[in-house]
């Protein structure tokens, strides 16, 4: 009896051990994106075209279509989104398309819990529906991909890419309008560290920076030793308002300071700059 028991379990064991695993055909991904202040969390699968065609024949013409392989494409965000023109609130999203031959429907639905299309499709699911023109590529994408393409603090596109065909879906996020209210809310108890960020984002933003002037002004004179990259920022903003002189003037204390801190990068950055506005 003993006997049998043991070689039963030697054979459950054999068996065990020669399940073999195998690569999906099409492997998932997740790609985790913050742009400006807004987190997202993109889940697809990535089908590849090995030999065959594509559009109109693997991925039908004006049927939905899952958007990748496998279970339904994801995406999720933490704060709202504009896309043409419409809010999307904060939340976790299955990604449809309907590609045609001309224009694409790009569909947002609000049941993420699908394994490729709903048993039962539900328009009052659909809280965006948006149609977009691909664009042909030169060269083609043998692999499926969703990307985040043309990122800065207010918009990025996400760019659908398979075959010859990029699909492009413009998103526009809430940055700047949540960064003025902080920004508004932190100088009714400033400090040079929140006066000096404030300062560089509306530099970078190119807006109002008469503001980010007095507000770096502020910071330096709140700080016991500004460092040659705060002085670098100061000298940015001068230049942005075309005041070149004081410009020159904050870019050569800045240049000293990171020749003391052995930064070459730094003095490299303000030796070029220095030239450069000096014939402005």
């Amino acid at each position: 009896m003993k006997r049998s028991i043991l070689i039963l379990l030697l054979l459950i064991t054999s068996t065990i051990n020669s399940q073999i695993k195998t690569p999906d055909a099409s492997p998932a991904t997740t790609i985790e994106q913050s742009v400006g202040l807004t987190d997202f969390i993109l889940q697809f699968a990535r089908p590849s075209v090995k030999g065959r065609e594509v559009y109109g024949n693997l991925v039908p013409y004006d049927k939905l279509w899952r958007t990748g392989a496998n279970e339904n494409s994801v995406i999720s965000f933490n704060t709202s989104v504009t896309i043409d023109g419409k809010s999307i609130p904060a939340g976790k999203y299955s990604i449809y398309t309907i590609p045609s031959k001309d224009t694409w429907e790009f569909i947002l639905y609000s049941d993420s819990n699908n394994w490729g299309l709903p048993n039962k499709w539900d328009e009052t699911k659909i809280v965006l529906s948006h149609k977009v023109y691909p664009h042909k590529l030169s060269k083609k994408v043998e692999t499926f991909n969703i990307s985040f393409d043309k990122l800065n603090n207010n918009s990025f596109t996400l760019g659908i890419s398979w075959d010859y065909l990029y699909i492009p879906i413009l998103f526009e996020l809430p940055t700047k309008d949540t960064v003025i209210s902080s920004i508004n809310e932190m100088l009714k108890n400033p400090n040079s560290s929140d006066l000096y960020k404030a300062a560089v984002y509306l530099l970078q933003e190119n807006i109002d920076l008469n503001d980010a002037s007095l507000y770096m002004e502020q910071a330096i004179s709140m700080m016991d030793n500004p460092r040659f990259y705060h002085l670098r920022q100061q000298s940015l903003i001068y230049a942005a308002l075309k005041d070149y002189a004081k410009a020159i003037e904050i870019a050569k204390l800045s240049l000293e300071k990171s020749i003391n801190a052995g930064n070459t990068d730094y003095q490299k950055m303000n030796r070029d700059s220095i030239e450069a506005w000096s014939s402005m």
